[in-house]
């Protein structure tokens, strides 16, 4: 599930990437339980593993709990909130997505603010549902099923790519893809807009626990210098530029940009598990070594990391 299709030409990475930090497990809008995303990740040759959930440590906190099997890899404590910026221009659905890496999952205050928008989230899947109803797409029997399974977890985010799910066992879309765009997106007739964290908000929340905030998929940037030199005011760290869905010309671009404002480069598969395996989008995963290293230097100094 792509966040965004852009043209170019695909990056062919040189070496196997042994990290990645932004990924998604079934306690957001992942399709693995945490323990087989973090299998997946080990057996393709990544050693150092951020979870970023939606909104959400609860699969972190699975991983990490008492008596729980070693890790085969060094886990990142990570979440991806999908901030609310539609007062800051035309953003793709109005939204900044801000990375928190290496926050402390014992912060009470983060864990609250995280609660509030898992509550956000509830509220417009529901919303959501209720339009498709309208719509004479009904999804009520699905997503039942998928609320009493991985939907029932404790801690869990729900979101549009459930619904997409939803819609695709009920017929009324080829794809996840296909059912956010037809449906879901922004502009589309099923599209319930988000209500929430704004970015300013979601940074200086993620610092609170001691995290590294870093702007996901966001490839307007080099042409918004403007917005991001405000966000690295209020304590932006980094920058996604090794995005895996990125064609190779606008990671240049990032790369440049990103040297320019000073920020750390970051790296993500943004692994779904629609239609993938994760080793098949490993292999489409490339980060630098001398990133990798300004990365793990970064993390270590101000993030919690569980080592194998």
């Amino acid at each position: 599930m792509k966040y965004r299709s852009l043209p170019g030409s695909r990056v062919v990475p040189k070496t196997p990437s042994t990290v990645d930090l932004h990924t998604h497990s079934s306690r957001s809008d992942g399709v693995l339980e945490p323990a087989e995303l973090v299998a997946q990740a080990a057996a393709a040759g990544i050693r150092v593993l951020a979870l970023t959930d939606h909104d959400t440590l609860a699969g972190v906190r699975e991983l990490r709990r008492p008596g729980a099997a070693p890790l085969p890899l060094e886990l990142i404590a990570g979440v991806e909130i999908n901030s609310v910026a539609a007062d800051m221009g035309d953003l793709w659905e109005g939204e900044l997505h801000i990375l928190g890496l290496g926050v402390d999952p014992n912060h009470d205050a983060f864990e609250a603010a995280l609660e509030r928008q898992r509550g956000f989230r509830l509220t417009r899947f529901g919303a959501i549902v209720a339009r498709l109803r309208d719509l004479g797409t009904p999804v009520d029997e699905q997503v039942a099923r998928y609320l009493a399974d991985a939907g029932a977890s404790t801690g869990a985010a729900l979101g549009r790519p459930q619904i997409a799910r939803c819609l695709v066992s009920a017929g009324y879309a080829a794809s996840v893809d296909d059912a956010m765009q037809r449906l879901l997106a922004r502009g589309r007739p099923a599209y319930v807009a988000r209500f929430g964290l704004g970015p300013v908000e979601a940074i200086e929340a993620i610092r609170s626990a001691g995290g590294v905030a870093s702007l996901a998929h966001f490839a307007d940037a080099p042409r918004r210098r403007d917005l991001v030199a405000g966000l690295r005011e209020h304590g932006l760290r980094g920058l996604e530029v090794h995005y895996r869905h990125f064609p190779a010309e606008t990671v240049a671009a990032m790369d440049r940009f990103a040297r320019e404002m000073g920020l750390l480069q970051t790296v993500g598969s943004d692994y779904h598990g629609d239609g993938e395996t994760y080793a098949e989008a490993h292999a489409g995963l490339y980060v630098p070594d001398a990133d990798a290293l300004a990365l793990s230097a970064e993390l270590r100094a101000s993030a919690r990391a569980v080592a194998p």
